[in-house]
């Protein structure tokens, strides 16, 4: 039997770990880094404050150089070993992204919960790009 996309958003989130805006805030002011998997236009739209935006189709390629991105590793991505961050517009992307960055060897990748509408739904500040 084959599976839906929502199949495949279930099976990272059962093996990832979802944080809310609180402790988002929390480690970011520790200096873990933010990383919106949005499309380049979403990310102008608005994004949370000091996030980077590193599209979901070439996450996986930004980390190790990959040709396709001009052989340029992003350095929002060089740690391994520390949390890094996630998020997108509603959390299903980003728990894809999440998951994908611990089968990739990431010891913490955390995805926000709910996304970028639950972060505005929360209160949340935002950038929008100038």
């Amino acid at each position: 039997m084959p599976y839906t996309a929502q199949d495949l958003v279930a099976q990272a989130r059962a093996a990832i770990e979802e944080i809310d805006a609180p402790r988002l805030r929390a480690l970011q002011a520790a200096g873990t880094p933010v990383i919106d998997v949005r499309e380049p236009g979403e990310f102008a739209e608005g994004r949370i404050p000091g996030a980077v935006n590193i599209p979901r189709g070439v996450l996986e390629f930004q980390v190790d150089g990959h040709p396709a991105v001009n052989g340029a590793r992003d350095a929002h991505l060089s740690h391994r070993e520390t949390p890094v961050i996630v998020y997108c517009r509603t959390g299903g992307r980003s728990a894809l992204a999440a998951e994908a960055l611990k089968r990739l060897g990431f010891a913490q990748p955390l995805s926000l919960a709910g996304g970028w509408l639950r972060w505005r739904e929360d209160g949340g500040a935002e950038e929008i790009a100038s």
